[in-house]
């Protein structure tokens, strides 16, 4: 696939894991593609593996080109350099994926606990590297961005924005950064910029399988580690991959773009060459929700759930 040569992409927080696989899938596409995280090399102390020079060479095995770049997101004039870097080598920057997060560890400290029952530093944890640092980069894009009157900002966002997940910090958080991506979207519109919030599904990522296997010893009942329906970090790539190659690219600005679905629209399959389905969909809910049926899945028709019908039931948003 060549469908983004010579376009120019940033993926915040690309050391592993989704940002991993949006920069394999951006690069296999024909972009060049800068990678940001704290970890140039591979560090022998990490709870989980994973490097920029690791990400860049996943990348240029996919035939894409990758420029890795050491930056700390909490520190603002980092992320200021690396803009200038980019418009200095590039002079454009067509593709921001805001990924960069840094409250995984949090979350998991504090998984099963109320929230008043955390130390308050939690909401900084997931909050700060994530939420703050979309909007720095953000801005900073879109300052670029403008001077050619096109591009396309992704928020990674997810399903704990519209319902209870791994408790209020996070909820609150992803929330916020849907909000972040619509009203950018409406201030971007006259630069001809898009601006969309990404929702992934179940991403078997290194520390979601960690995750998952700790919320399974501690909740009995929980079947959330037997990897159903989970996808790769590489389906995002490639569905961030088609979306920005999309002609009418700005019908998309200010709305929700979930990963499964924009597979399922652009017929794209993961890295095991199958497709897995929309959360929202029954082929999801119902085997999700009886285990003993996921052996069946297949013969439950791919039917999407509209959307204000799992507001009333399944999500437990805000009601009016």
């Amino acid at each position: 696939m060549t469908e983004l040569k010579g376009k120019i992409a940033l993926v915040t927080g690309a050391t592993r894991g989704i940002g991993k696989g949006i920069a394999i899938g951006l690069g296999e596409a024909g972009a060049t593609v800068y990678v940001t995280g704290r970890s140039l090399e591979r560090s022998s102390d990490s709870e989980v593996s994973g490097s920029l020079r690791e990400t860049q060479s996943a990348v240029e095995a996919a035939g894409g080109t990758c420029i890795p770049v050491r930056v700390d997101h909490s520190d603002d004039e980092q992320v200021r350099l690396l803009f200038d870097r980019i418009e200095r080598e590039r002079g454009q920057l067509d593709i921001l994926v805001n990924n960069v997060f840094s409250g995984v560890r949090a979350l998991k400290d504090a998984y099963g606990q109320p929230f008043w029952k955390s130390e308050i530093d939690v909401w900084d944890a997931v909050n700060n590297v994530g939420l703050r640092s979309h909007y720095v980069t953000s801005v900073l894009a879109a300052r670029l961005m403008s001077q050619r009157q096109q591009g396309l900002i992704c928020t990674i966002s997810s399903w704990g924005g519209v319902s209870y997940i791994f408790g209020a910090a996070y909820g609150a958080g992803k929330a916020a950064c849907d909000r972040l991506a619509a009203d950018m979207a409406e201030e971007l519109k006259a630069d001809n910029i898009a601006s969309v919030s990404v929702w992934p599904g179940i991403v078997g990522t290194e520390h979601i399988s960690n995750f998952a296997a700790q919320m399974d010893a501690k909740d009995a009942s929980a079947t959330f580690g037997d990897g159903y329906n989970w996808e790769s970090p590489l389906l995002a790539g490639r569905a961030i991959a088609a979306l920005a190659a999309e002609p009418d690219l700005m019908s998309r600005t200010g709305k929700v773009c979930i990963v499964a679905e924009l597979a399922e629209q652009h017929n794209l399959v993961d890295r095991d060459g199958k497709r897995p389905v929309s959360l929202r969909s029954l082929r999801f809910l119902l085997p999700f929700g009886v285990p003993a049926l996921r052996k069946y899945a297949w013969l439950i028709p791919n039917i999407k759930i509209p959307w204000f019908l799992l507001l009333w039931g399944l999500l437990k948003s805000p009601k009016i």
